[in-house]
């Protein structure tokens, strides 16, 4: 069954839909102008990029703790925060114009901005997600001091998923089909106490 644009709005930011209309529309015309967002993609604004970022909601508890770092235009981070607001979301993104543009997106809510390289930031999270930032080796150890013991690093990753899983230990594979929106891969790593049973 085709879903309308308004009733997959409705059905997966039920409590947020004029802010994530809000953050499309800026996408789409100081994302665009900044150079953030390709020129040729304010049509495709929500289906590349906005429901395309709902994938790891699927995987997060309630009121996790979340980084989302390379953040770039917000994405996952802002969508995941507006998706599901009981989740306490900090994006972390290295570059000054990104940056601002971040803080410009997210002012009046609760989602935190950190400018910083995710090797350099001290602080650490429940959950780590990532789209497009890295390779899933050198993601994990990038932002792997960040994580909290029995967390997760929740990678979107593309049909490439399975090939960059090969010697990361303990990443699963998760495919992920969402109403009216399809098929997403996220790849979880979790990070073990050293000796539990499937940490040796």
């Amino acid at each position: 069954m085709e879903h309308s644009l308004d009733e997959l709005i409705s059905l997966y930011f039920p409590e947020r839909e004029a802010e994530i209309r809000r953050y499309a529309e800026f996408l789409a015309t100081d994302g665009i102008e900044r150079g953030l967002i390709g020129p040729r993609e304010g049509e495709r604004i929500w289906e590349r990029h906005i429901f395309n970022s709902l994938f790891p909601t699927i995987l997060l508890p309630q009121r996790a703790s979340l980084f989302d770092i390379g953040s770039g235009a917000g994405l996952p981070g802002i969508v995941i925060a507006l998706a599901r607001p009981d989740l306490k979301v900090t994006l972390i993104e290295p570059l000054e114009r990104r940056v601002e543009f971040l803080k410009e997106a997210v002012e009046g809510s609760d989602i935190q901005v950190i400018r910083g390289r995710a090797q350099d930031v001290k602080k650490s999270a429940d959950f780590i997600t990532a789209r497009a930032v890295a390779p899933l080796e050198k993601l994990k150890k990038m932002c792997w001091h960040m994580l909290k013991m029995n967390g997760s690093l929740l990678a979107m990753k593309g049909e490439s998923a399975a090939t960059e899983m090969a010697g990361v230990a303990h990443a699963k594979l998760h495919e992920i089909t969402l109403a009216g929106i399809g098929l997403g891969r996220v790849v979880e790593v979790k990070k073990l106490a050293k000796g539990t049973p499937e940490e040796l």
